[in-house]
């Protein structure tokens, strides 16, 4: 199937399916891929060596609750000591480039979509050309496909005064002219 040549390479079992309409027999194994979809991790990857390899070259961590275990408190004579429970063994990180490549791709700022969608701007556009500022109106209105209360009506025209307030005060201004050219 696609998910095996997909992550040939990252499977690994994870418990024993229960007899599914998918096919799988009570015994057959169920298999999820490790290696995420992420670019840097999918080129250093390596096909031969195994999926705690490949991250441990890598610098990533396979278990995160063995990455940052939770320390221990133990009572020793009526103090308390704090121990972590294991060995701390130096790792040998022979691709560092994948986790500085992660690091500096999440410090990019995130992208902000500052924009409505067609379908709303032109639902608000309507509702005020045909109805101003009466939400009570445009709550019974057929246009209001989604039965929406004068007061979620208000809250989305409010929300499209603050993405777009010039073309806002365009728009009320164009209503405006229009009213008084009709009189």
């Amino acid at each position: 199937s696609s998910g095996e040549s997909r992550c040939r390479a990252g499977r690994v079992s994870v418990g024993r399916g229960d007899t599914q309409a998918g096919g799988e027999g009570e015994h057959s194994p169920r298999y999820r891929c490790l290696s995420p979809h992420s670019s840097h991790i999918r080129h250093a990857w390596d096909p031969s060596k195994s999926v705690a390899q490949n991250l441990a070259e890598m610098g990533l961590a396979e278990d995160p609750n063995k990455a940052v275990p939770i320390p221990k408190k133990l009572l020793v004579s009526g103090m308390e000591v704090e121990s972590d429970g294991r060995k701390q063994g130096k790792k040998i990180v022979r691709k560092p480039y994948v986790v500085n490549e992660m690091e500096y791709e999440a410090s990019l700022p995130e992208k902000k979509s500052n924009t409505l969608s067609r379908d709303l701007i032109d639902y608000v556009r309507y509702m005020i050309q045909n109805h101003g500022e009466n939400y009570k109106q445009m709550a019974l209105d057929e246009k209001n496909y989604y039965q929406d209360t004068p007061k979620q009506i208000k809250r989305k025209i409010n929300v499209y005064k603050n993405f777009y307030p010039e073309e806002y005060k365009d728009f009320v201004a164009s209503l405006k002219q229009e009213k008084m050219d009709v009189q």
